[in-house]
């Protein structure tokens, strides 16, 4: 339908509106000391796999439209009594082939235990003890050079990527604070009751390891808040081993806060209750909401004091430590590049980025030379792009995206002071540590953009005049890409099928009508998508869509009404529904809600946390303990109040 011609024939005259959308006041173009656009030469470049003759990278598109991004371009829609609409667009980019899911993980094609043996039956797939749980691969053991030295100090280090270090154990009593069923059965294999078990306690905790590993801490570099900030690495992290699980796919398992290593820096190597618990719940809300992201087996917690300065304000206060088993496909970070080229370090990289790619990147591994390279950043740029764009659909907001905390496999990585949007604020900060905004929910695609200009630095040394020439094409694409994605992921939030100005308007509008009357971002798109189109027309919307009447309040609320029913039939409403409440949460992990069961671990209480991680699986469906939590109620008063840091 045409949905301007419906307001012609309505008799409905918007005013002249200009429009800066979400999160965002600040043109998403990149530019060069001169001022002009970095994809002004459009000169087009396919790498091709001369075997297969399949086109892997197109680094443009010459005549292509660029998708208008709300989040990170000034977006000016100047909505005249024509109709007619304007859209201030700038620097087209490039387009970069997508990276397979597939390539997250080693795909072996059939299911088999530790041990490499082919299983039959799921149920005897399933260890009930770690005795004859092992870890299967040992490729970053013995692939790479290794800390020569065995004494575990902080120090600087060179020439390797791990150093082996022990965790520390937990001097008191430790106590199971939640577990992940769907983490350890269909990932680790192991039986659901297996959390029963003392020597499942001990490994979790990092009191015991197994013998057939030893423990590793990764060495990494990194900018943060956009400077280098030299070492980094593990400074309370132990990677425990590489898991080949019955489908096939390798993981990382990795304990946070066990202890002192090399890279501890000023630390104590510990983390606390209140970061430990937002991290389990983070890694397992966002797999749940389709996003990207390392995964989170258990949480302990014990009594073993843990100081810390949570306001660096100079009044430190005790706490009680925490540990994490958290795992991911690989715990690689642009930091990890970063670092060896840092140090000139060139043969290092270029072994650590050959097993980067041949691990993780299939349509990189089968071309030679440094189209490899190109490839895999291409896949990376890419990637990233469309992560971002996940974050930004639910309202999230990581808050620390260093380089040392962005995955090079795009996963959402690093749980820290992150948070989900309530009321609509295009200039969110979750973090109370970041004073200038600079990883503000609006900024995440700039901030993102300059971490890989700086892996693209990094493989400086592999590449030739040439390549790099075309890595800064392939980074100029990054623009088109989140854009396009995004804004995809917005017209499927409104279950709006058309690419147009039309649905473009509609997405703009309704933002700024969220902006001004400060509407709660997650409840708006949830209560859209359960109203039904006639209440919604007839501007009858009932008390307890308390989102939407707040959002009733805007100017042009009416205007946006018509406009957006006018684009269903009478018996689209039922699917309409539907599709919209597949992609828009009824839950998200909101500050408060973490606040709430944080203060109940600290007293070992722990039914709070298991029933907030138990609704965040499925964070799509009503669930009636949620709503008796007020889970999907207007925040209390008190959560603007909540303040989150880098302390943890």
């Amino acid at each position: 339908m045409a949905a301007y011609t419906y307001n012609q024939n309505k008799g409905v005259s918007p005013k002249s509106v200009t429009v800066y959308t979400i999160f965002s006041l600040y043109l998403f173009s990149f530019r060069d000391g001169n001022g002009a656009c970095a994809t002004e030469d459009r000169s087009c470049l396919h790498y091709v796999d001369e075997k297969s003759e399949n086109s892997l990278i197109q680094t443009c598109r010459p005549g292509s439209s660029t998708a208008v991004n709300p989040y990170t371009e000034q977006w000016r829609l100047n909505v005249r009594p024509k109709s007619t609409i304007d859209i201030a667009l700038h620097c087209p980019g490039i387009v970069v082939a997508e990276k397979p899911a597939e390539a997250l993980a080693l795909n072996l094609n059939e299911n088999v235990d530790s041990n490499g043996n082919v299983i039959s039956n799921l149920n005897q797939s399933l260890f009930e003890g770690l005795e004859e749980w092992k870890f299967a691969s040992k490729k970053l053991l013995y692939d790479f050079p290794s800390d020569k030295q065995d004494r575990n100090f902080v120090r600087t280090v060179s020439g390797v990527v791990f150093s082996k270090v022990n965790p520390a154990p937990l001097s008191t009593e430790i106590k199971l604070a939640v577990s992940s069923g769907e983490v350890l059965v269909d990932i680790l294999d192991l039986h659901p009751d297996i959390i029963q078990s003392e020597f499942f306690l001990a490994f979790v905790s990092g009191n015991t390891y197994l013998s057939n590993y030893e423990p590793l801490a990764h060495r990494y570099g990194g900018h943060q808040f956009g400077s280098w900030s030299g070492q980094l690495g593990d400074g309370r992290a132990h990677l425990l081993g590489e898991y080949v699980n019955r489908k096939g796919e390798r993981w990382e398992l990795q304990l946070k806060g066990s202890g002192l290593t090399p890279y501890s820096r000023r630390g104590d190597g510990r983390a606390v209750i209140r970061s430990s618990v937002r991290e389990f719940l983070a890694s397992e809300a966002m797999h749940h909401l389709g996003i990207a992201t390392t995964r989170a087996a258990s949480l302990v917690v014990s009594n073993d004091p843990v100081w810390r300065d949570q306001f660096y304000d100079g009044n430190p206060k005790r706490e009680r430590a925490a540990v994490v088993l958290r795992m991911a496909p690989s715990w690689f970070r642009i930091g990890s590049l970063e670092i060896l080229t840092k140090n000139n370090e060139f043969g290092l990289l270029r072994q650590l980025t050959d097993f980067i790619i041949d691990q993780y990147f299939p349509e990189a591994a089968i071309l030679e030379g440094e189209d490899r390279f190109l490839q895999f950043y291409a896949s990376v740029v890419s990637s990233t792009a469309k992560m971002v764009a996940q974050w930004m659909a639910v309202g999230f907001a990581h808050g620390v995206m260093n380089t040392d905390n962005f995955s090079i496999l795009s996963l959402t990585i690093d749980y820290g002071p992150f948070g989900f949007l309530d009321e609509y604020d295009p200039g969110f900060v979750p973090n109370t540590s970041d004073d200038e905004g600079m990883y503000a929910i609006g900024n995440q695609a700039t901030a993102a953009h300059f971490n890989l200009a700086k892996l693209r630095e990094a493989l400086l040394p592999l590449l030739s005049s040439e390549g790099i020439l075309k890595s800064q094409r392939i980074l100029a694409g990054f623009g088109d890409i989140h854009s396009n994605n995004l804004m995809g992921l917005f017209r499927k939030k409104l279950a709006l099928e058309e690419d147009s100005e039309t649905t473009n308007y509609l997405i703009a509008l309704l933002l700024k009508m969220m902006e001004d009357t400060r509407s709660d971002y997650t409840m708006t798109f949830r209560e859209l998508s359960e109203v039904p189109l006639s209440d919604l027309a007839s501007l009858d919307i009932a008390g307890h869509y308390w989102a939407l009447r707040d959002l009733q309040e805007a100017e042009e609320f009416t205007e946006w009404v018509h406009l957006y029913s006018g684009q269903f039939d009478a018996a689209e409403d039922g699917p309409r529904r539907q599709k919209m409440q597949a992609v828009n949460p009824r839950y998200v992990l909101r500050n408060w809600m973490a606040q709430e069961v944080i203060s109940e671990v600290e007293e070992d209480i722990f039914n709070g946390l298991q029933r907030l991680h138990r609704i965040l699986e499925n964070p799509f469906t009503e669930q009636e303990e949620a709503e008796t939590q007020g889970y999907s109620s207007r925040p209390p008063a008190w959560a603007t109040k909540l303040k989150v840091s880098c302390s943890s």
